[in-house]
């Protein structure tokens, strides 16, 4: 689990919203544009099929009839038709099995009228309505020739596809420019906000816009912006209050234990418990300090020596791990020094070596010193998949915690820490037992535990 700066992380998202409502609102308006021209063309076109081939087929039902008609009334004569485009034929019982060589579809044809396709010879295709009059005697037959209709059709169609590409393109270009219009006074506000994020008194905002739902965002923003003001206001002198509460008595405890160890009379036991109490002073001093930097967000300067550090917080837990069976040594040299106050590095990395002396108990605990990390190996009971994925949340306690003291908020404040400073934590399982923390001081950079 690593902690690392999540401010660009949320500055990309932000972005990345603000890109998909510019393209919603585009995609909204090509899918309007391109639904409803899609939809009259398709109403066009079936119309415009449907019309034309009820009038079609009206023609041929009354032709086909008036044909019937004139044959009745002299057989002996091929009467003809004042209808251009189609031709007429006639075939009586004796010609029916011929037909059926002939053509066979016609053969196969019932009463009504029917659409027949197909190739010429030389390639070119043809279409025709046939009606059809079947009787016992004779069957008549009617061809309409549609080829040129069909190719009407084809042209009328590549026309209804052009113009659903072009009121598309249409509906893109106005939705682009609607949407540029709808987000320009939302981007101007995001850049104001952004430009007042720093400032302890920010500009109000609503003076800027009209009187619409843009200016209404404004005026909360302005409102929500002046009671944040005020809580962070009461929230810094109160850290402020707290603070110099506290360091006044740990000063006088401070200067108290300090007195008491000048005392040449002073016997060993009582010189160790106040040893004791000096090293408690000086953790309390560092986590207030520590505190008060996260209280305020503001990175504290100084050049920390890590390795040294690291030392001093060894020595502290030698002192209290009450004869359990737990060695701690310190492994490797390195020469780093933070840009950071001794308190914040004291707190970061004084933690994690507590918490590998709490939860270990009996091994060792290793501090590696890397280039530019450090390294906390315990032998303790391991780390659970529950606990690796809840570590660094504040108020947990791990599964091993059992009765232990300790709220569960050392790890938060590691992880805090690491945010302010650029730092990475990294807490794992050991390749063979225990836990391996890793404390990373150059930011954003994860690394892998080491033997």
């Amino acid at each position: 689990m690593t902690a690392v700066d999540v401010t660009p992380r949320r500055l990309r998202r932000r972005r990345r919203f603000r890109r998909q409502l510019r393209s919603r609102i585009i995609l909204a308006f090509v899918l309007l544009g391109f639904g409803l021209t899609a939809l009259f063309a398709w109403a066009t076109n079936y119309t415009r099929n449907r019309v034309e081939n009820q009038l079609v087929e009206d023609v041929m039902n009354s032709n086909i009839d008036e044909y019937a008609r004139r044959f009745y009334s002299d057989p002996t004569r091929n009467p003809d038709l004042p209808v251009q485009q189609m031709l007429a034929r006639v075939v009586k019982r004796e010609n029916f099995e011929t037909l059926r060589l002939e053509e066979p579809d016609w053969y196969e044809f019932g009463d009504g009228i029917h659409n027949v396709t197909g190739t010429n010879p030389d390639g070119s295709s043809f279409a025709y309505k046939l009606a059809v009059r079947k009787t016992s005697d004779e069957w008549f037959f009617l061809a309409y020739d549609m080829t040129q209709a069909v190719r009407g059709e084809a042209q009328f169609n590549r026309a209804i596809y052009g113009a659903v590409l072009v009121f598309t393109l249409l509906s893109l270009l106005i939705g682009w420019w609607s949407a540029s219009r709808v987000m320009s006074p939302v981007s101007e506000l995001a850049r104001r906000l952004k430009e007042a994020g720093g400032s302890s008194k920010p500009e109000q905002l609503a003076s800027h816009f009209p009187d619409d739902e843009v200016g209404q965002l404004a005026e909360a923003l302005d409102d929500y912006a002046t009671r944040l003001t005020e809580v962070v206001k009461r929230d810094r002198e109160f850290n402020s209050d707290v603070s110099h509460e506290l360091r006044t008595p740990l000063a006088v405890i401070k200067g108290a234990v300090e007195l008491l160890l000048s005392r040449p009379d002073l016997d060993d036991k009582s010189r160790a418990r106040l040893l004791r109490i000096q090293r408690a002073e000086q953790q309390g001093t560092d986590l207030i300090s520590a505190l008060l930097l996260l209280s305020r967000s503001e990175r504290g300067h100084g050049a920390t020596d890590v390795g040294k550090v690291a030392e001093q917080l060894l020595d502290v837990h030698r002192a209290q791990i009450a004869g359990k069976p737990l060695e701690l040594r310190i492994e490797g040299h390195s020469e780093l020094v933070v840009d950071a106050p001794e308190a914040a590095v004291s707190v970061a990395l004084g933690n994690l070596i507590g918490n590998a002396v709490k939860y270990t108990r009996q091994g060792e605990v290793i501090v590696r010193l890397l280039p530019e990390a450090v390294e906390v190996i315990d032998s303790g009971p391991g780390l659970s998949p529950e606990d690796a994925a809840r570590l660094f949340e504040r108020g947990y306690r791990g599964s091993h915690a059992g009765h232990s003291q300790g709220g569960g908020i050392g790890l938060s404040i590691v992880r805090r820490l690491c945010e302010l400073y650029g730092w990475s934590v990294r807490v794992a399982p050991g390749r063979v037992e225990g836990v391996v923390a890793t404390l990373g001081f150059v930011p954003g950079e994860e690394r892998k535990p080491l033997d």
